[in-house]
């Protein structure tokens, strides 16, 4: 799985420039409701800071002084966050308890967390979709849009209204919550179960961190927000890697995961 890792570009040198990341941490620490992805920070978080603890969590560079060129990932830090995400599921499914997943990279995750969801409902987990075809306005830079909430194969996403998945493009980019404060919502409006445990990334594991669900994702080297709930305690796991790689780069991923957590898909 290592050699996969830095062979796939998931780690080690990454697609995920210096300047991007550097630009990232900027304005999570400037309270940019885009990089905070729903999470609230307990801590007065300074930019050097940051720039450390992204270096204990992701294996980026901490010197500030280094500006330019492409983030680094440390393989070994990944791999020791996806046996830690393994172990959330192994102890879900032992419950048999409800998870909700979303994401807000459909068009490059959606094979990696319909794997899991597929292994989790093998295990007697109810794989929830509350609040299907729901419309949600979410702030872009583009200004105020309107998607739908949609679910395939068991996994949460938005879509811009009349769009139909394709295999290029199953769903929409977002960083919002909203889209996981809605389902939430529509859950607990029905009396129907809430999640025992919430899968996804941006939005879906901060905004379920900061309402006190627990939450397990994964994170790009631009995506402080999730590592800094990870450290407040508020997500359970982080796992750090790039988000954006092609999406069969994935699959060796879910076979991993589900058989450290010694699931079936």
């Amino acid at each position: 799985m290592r050699a996969h890792l830095l062979a796939a570009g998931l780690a080690g040198v990454v697609a995920t420039t210096r300047e991007r990341s550097l630009d990232r941490y900027r304005r999570f620490v400037a309270g940019d409701p885009r990089v905070l992805m729903g999470l609230e920070p307990e801590s007065d978080w300074h930019y050097e800071d940051l720039l450390r603890l992204m270096g204990q969590r992701c294996g980026v560079s901490a010197d500030p002084e280094r500006t330019s060129g492409h983030d680094v990932i440390d393989p070994d830090r990944t791999l020791a966050a996806l046996g830690a995400f393994a172990e959330r599921l192994r102890t879900v499914a032992a419950r048999g308890a409800p998870v909700l997943i979303g994401t807000g990279h459909p068009h490059r995750l959606l094979g990696f967390y319909a794997g899991l969801a597929a292994g989790l409902s093998a295990a007697g987990c109810a794989v929830l979709t509350p609040a299907q075809g729901r419309s949600i306005d979410i702030t872009t830079r583009f200004g105020v849009r309107t998607y739908n909430l949609d679910y395939v194969r068991g996994v949460a996403m938005v879509r811009e209204p009349g769009a139909h998945a394709t295999a290029n493009e199953p769903g929409a980019h977002t960083h919002s919550p909203l889209p996981l404060r809605t389902a939430l919502a529509a859950a607990a409006d029905a009396g129907g179960p809430l999640p025992a445990l919430v899968i996804g990334d941006h939005g879906w594991v901060c905004g379920a961190g900061q309402l006190g669900f627990e939450a397990i994702g994964l994170a790009d080297s631009d995506d402080p927000a999730v590592f800094v709930g990870e450290a407040e305690g508020r997500v359970s796991v982080a796992v750090p890697l790039d988000d954006t790689v092609r999406s069969d780069y994935y699959r060796p991923l879910t076979r991993y995961v589900l058989n450290r957590a010694c699931l079936s898909r």
